[in-house]
């Protein structure tokens, strides 16, 4: 009980935030798809860093295979993004389902529980029901269970990168943690946002409200990324100059094939 206490608490914060809908809730989507792809790596013993995967699909052009580990990251931003294919999102997580497993999920969403319990429940009943074990897709419908039954527009990934244990109120007590992180997260974004705004004046190039967009937006952003009225030149001028003004993190550590973001 004091577990399901503790989620409902943060939760109840955390709906707040979510509902408040800020300029940055594509990209705290997109960050917390990032930790939970991590997260979802680290479980089946195959560790990926958040850089790996940001490389794994910003130098990925089309359609092209981005690798395992890129899929699995891949996966959790189609989640974080509104896609609800789930036989798309299983396969990318290594763990295909046919139509029966389509339908599975689908019957999870009509749970009656409270939010955090009937999520826990959905992760634990997609996990017995699957021939090979994927966590990550049970804690992936969880994500989208609760979020479903909160009424939010679109999935936060949660649940993976808490690392639940067996129970409900270890499921409870798992949702609580990434709640608060979820919180925290949020937080660090509102500031960053709050920097970029207040440099945006200082910014005399043609597209810079577009490229400030985008930053909102999405999580690492290349100098070839297509954003109107910015050559590749330019972009590049432009992200060096955020840089310079302590707006914009260069997130590769790298001098060439850079990637950057708030």
């Amino acid at each position: 009980m004091e577990a399901a206490f503790a989620a409902g608490a943060a939760l109840a914060a955390l709906d707040a935030l979510v509902r408040a809908e800020p300029p940055f809730a594509a990209l705290w989507r997109r960050r917390l798809a990032l930790d939970a792809a991590c997260a979802s790596l680290q479980a089946t013993g195959r560790p990926a860093d958040k850089a790996t995967l940001r490389d794994a699909l910003a130098f990925t052009s089309g359609g092209a295979d981005p690798g395992p580990a890129g899929r699995v990251y891949r996966a959790w931003r189609a989640l974080a993004d509104g896609s609800r294919r789930w036989s798309e999102i299983a396969a990318d997580l290594g763990a295909p389902i046919g139509e029966e497993g389509v339908a599975l999920v689908a019957a999870q969403f009509h749970s009656q529980a409270p939010a955090p319990i009937a999520a826990a429940a959905a992760a634990r009943a997609v996990a017995a029901a699957l021939d090979k074990p994927s966590p990550a897709l049970a804690f992936a419908v969880a994500d989208a269970v609760l979020a479903a039954c909160l009424g939010w527009p679109a999935v936060l990934p949660l649940f993976a990168s808490a690392q639940p244990g067996p129970g409900e109120a270890a499921g409870c007590a798992a949702y609580a943690r990434a709640a608060a992180r979820a919180c925290d997260l949020h937080a660090e974004l509102a500031r960053a946002e709050a920097r970029l705004r207040e440099v945006a004046p200082k910014l005399r190039a043609k597209g810079s409200s577009a490229a400030l967009a985008h930053l909102l937006a999405e999580d690492a952003l290349t100098t070839a990324s297509q954003i109107p009225g910015l050559s590749e030149r330019g972009l590049r001028r432009l992200f060096d100059r955020l840089v310079g003004l302590g707006a914009v993190r260069e997130l590769s550590g790298r001098p060439t094939f850079r990637l950057y973001g708030l």
